[in-house]
């Protein structure tokens, strides 16, 4: 078997990582008729945090490095990779995996809050690596090709998503800082040869501490500092409020702790301080003694009350109390439950919070499960002009009709971690007052920020060749669609003057006389893209790598109703190709649904996209008609898939993600015992189509069983293998033919 004929599947966390136990059956199986091997590489949480300690694990109990292993397999001309949703880890969520690691036998050690000794600054600096967005800068060595399928965008026309209607005299709005934020002091440079340089701080009495030291920089590549002044952050809380409370609209803040790993924390720990002011400064002695850590949220505050007396804890439940009667009402993540909008930092995350708020005529929900207006809060102001943009639309327009609106796709430029997302190892929050200075290996100051003390400062960087690609590919797009391509950087924005100038330059390498390409604010492309939306055109934004994960939550979740569906392509800078099942998350509420009800109401039709334009290179690789042929009948069977309404419903009795994955397999199997391209192809897949469809409504009737039951898989993050593969392959009938395979 020819090595370039291999697809790498990705295992990954939650409700994806339940759906892959019932889906890749199917796909060794299709797989199988074009000699294709499907390898299995876990990226999942447990599995990247087993991977980094194996010193602390038994031979039996060490796992393979397989991020590594596709990382380094990203940069191979034959690569191939599926990668579904993964856990952007929280502090949080990462201490809960540690502890269900450990309770199965794994003794790997906890997640130090406070690392003094050098083993603890070790473990520490281990850790931080899988937090966040580790995934995605490993894998991502290509630019980011993001776009609704046209399959996907019919579908939504013919059966639209329920829009909440727009008022204009909705009291939604975005509030932001005017000063002392990311935007507002950023510096940026662009290197003119290749270089190493050094982050320092200097304090006020002169004395210097390397930050991070040799640190690469190439010819070409640009740099950019920034810092967020803690102090007028904590101004701007206060003020935003006092607002709210006045306005009577509910507060809530919209961050991205998930992936902006160090800084927004902090920045979400210093509103959770703010809006609980009384209890902090009354109790701080108390609080401190139990290890309260304000940055992972108003959660790790009430579930530690226990830990102090039975006194103080009641005195400071009734000030709690005091405190949401004062303060304005908190939007809420479940009403029922009372977890609210400030209680972990990785419930509310922008690029999906936003866009169901404007789905949703611009309200959030209150303590009492209804929808109100809402004071969105983001304090940084780089993409929160964005939001504001839509909602003043919304207002003067009224909602979008998804029956007639067009769409906005995406060539996001994230390459080799470009931007924001790969600031995490050059940010830093400061204990002392001073200088923060970028040196290089010349002893020259290229940059520096004033900071004070609890200032957070980052330093991002973005290199030459992935900008170079991301005009090449936004050029690409703009001419096989004959669309408008709108490159969103803002010319008084200091990163983005130095991304400007390449855009031009680069601009200049390809004919662009009959397209229509625009360099706008980020705030002028939200108004270009959504009034041509509202006419029904259709437009490519091209961006950076935060707008790129905003935007393709943000226009899927007005045009579809949902981010899930998006077929996304990463065209890998050395020839390969990553194949991302568009975004959605990892869906834990569908996990809790399942376990107590036996209902998965993940949808695994960005999975179906993502395999299709797989095979589809591997057919173009290789010059193969039979992988050809499967991509173009993977694409009619999903359409069909939609067409005939079996994609999960969220009804308990009815189709589920099980059930989905049964219907694709007859619908596709039906397309290639008809095609007449390949006899061979039609006669392997003759008795697959014969055998499903004669046992149609009996492994419906198996699927369908196996709902309305408690599951158990033993495990969150690390489930159990056989249990898990029972739970989600409950048809007998079905698992036939793939042991048959």
């Amino acid at each position: 078997m020819s090595s370039s004929k291999v697809i790498y599947y990705t295992k990954t966390d939650e409700a994806p990582a339940l759906a892959t136990n019932s889906f890749l059956p199917i796909v060794k199986l299709f797989a199988k008729s074009a000699d294709i091997s499907i390898h299995l590489k876990d990226i999942s949480l447990a599995a990247r945090i087993l991977s980094q300690f194996p010193e602390y694990l038994s031979e039996s109990q060490k796992v393979e490095d397989d991020l590594k292993f596709l990382g380094d397999l990203a940069k191979d001309p034959e690569a191939n990779i599926i990668k579904l949703p993964n856990i952007s880890a929280s502090i949080p969520q990462l201490k809960y995996a540690i502890k269900e690691l450990q309770s199965k036998g794994f003794a790997i050690p906890n997640y130090p809050d406070k690392s003094n000794t050098p083993e603890e600054i070790k473990i520490k600096k281990t850790y931080d690596k899988i937090k966040g967005s580790a995934v995605n800068p490993v894998l991502r060595e290509g630019n980011s090709d993001r776009r609704a399928p046209k399959a996907v965008k019919n579908f939504a026309k013919n059966n639209p998503h329920s829009m909440g209607a727009w008022s204009n005299k909705s009291k939604t709005h975005v509030s932001s800082m005017t000063s002392g934020d990311f935007f507002g002091s950023e510096k940026s440079a662009t290197f003119s040869e290749k270089s190493t340089v050094k982050i320092t701080f200097e304090d006020a009495s002169g004395v210097q501490e390397v930050l991070k030291n040799n640190i690469p920089i190439l010819e070409g590549e640009i740099i950019d500092t920034a810092v967020m002044s803690l102090g007028k952050l904590e101004s701007f809380f206060r003020e935003q409020i006092t607002d709210a409370k006045n306005k009577e609209i509910l507060f809530s803040l919209h961050m991205k702790a998930t992936m902006m790993k160090v800084s927004d924390p902090i920045i979400f720990g210093k509103c959770v301080e703010v809006f609980y002011d009384q209890i902090f400064q009354t109790y701080k002695n108390e609080l401190s003694s139990i290890g309260v850590n304000l940055n992972n949220g108003s959660g790790d505050l009430f579930s530690k009350l226990h830990l102090l007396d039975n006194n103080t804890e009641q005195k400071i439940r009734s000030l709690i109390d005091e405190v949401h009667t004062l303060n304005p009402d908190l939007a809420m993540v479940d009403s029922d439950k009372g977890i609210t909008n400030l209680h972990v930092p990785s419930d509310v995350i922008i690029d999906a919070s936003m866009p169901a708020m404007i789905r949703n005529s611009g309200k959030m929900w209150n303590k009492k499960g209804e929808s109100q207006d809402v004071k969105a809060v983001i304090p940084d102001r780089s993409y929160a002009s964005i939001y504001q943009a839509t909602i003043d639309f919304c207002k003067l327009n009224g909602a979008f009709d998804p029956t007639s609106m067009g769409s906005v796709s995406n060539v996001g430029l994230m390459a080799q971690k470009a931007e924001e997302y790969g600031s995490h190892d050059k940010t830093f929050q400061l204990d002392n007052t001073g200088t923060v200075k970028v040196i290089n290996s010349k002893n020259e100051i290229l940059l520096e920020q004033a900071v004070s003390k609890g200032d957070v400062f980052r330093m991002c960087q973005v290199k030459d060749a992935p900008i170079k690609d991301w005009v090449k590919l936004a050029v690409s797009r703009a001419k096989a669609t004959n669309t408008p391509a709108v490159f969103w950087l803002d010319n008084n924005r200091s990163h983005d003057i130095e991304i400007i100038k390449k855009v031009n330059k680069y601009l200049q390498n390809h004919e662009t006389d009959s397209l229509e390409i625009h360099i706008l604010s980020p705030k002028d492309a939200t108004d270009f893209s959504l009034k041509r939306i509202k006419e029904g055109l259709d437009t490519i934004s091209v961006t950076g790598n935060v707008l790129r994960d905003y935007l393709t939550d943000l226009f899927p979740i007005i045009e579809l109703g949902t981010s899930a569906k998006m077929l996304s392509i990463v065209p890998l800078m050395n020839g390969g190709g990553l194949f991302e099942t568009g975004a959605g998350g990892s869906a834990p509420k569908h996990v809790q649904q399942f376990v107590s009800e036996g209902y998965l109401r993940w949808d695994s039709l960005g999975e179906f996209l993502a395999l299709s334009v797989s095979l589809e290179h591997l057919g173009q690789k290789n010059k193969d008609k039979k992988c050809r042929i499967l991509s173009e009948t993977l694409d009619l069977a999903t359409e069909k898939l939609l067409l005939e309404n079996k994609s999960p419903s969220r009804k308990l009795g009815s189709i589920d993600n099980r059930g989905s994955h049964f219907y694709l397999a007859l619908y596709w199997s039906e397309l290639l015992c008809n095609q007449n391209d390949d006899s061979d192809l039609a006669d392997y897949f003759k008795e697959v189509f014969s055998y499903l469809k004669l046992n149609e409504d009996a492994i419906n009737k198996e699927l369908l069983q196996a709902q309305s039951q408690e599951q158990d898989i033993n495990g969150y993050y690390l489930t159990d293998i056989e249990l898990t593969k029972k739970a989600m392959c409950p048809s007998s009938l079905l698992n036939k033919i793939f042991s048959e395979a």
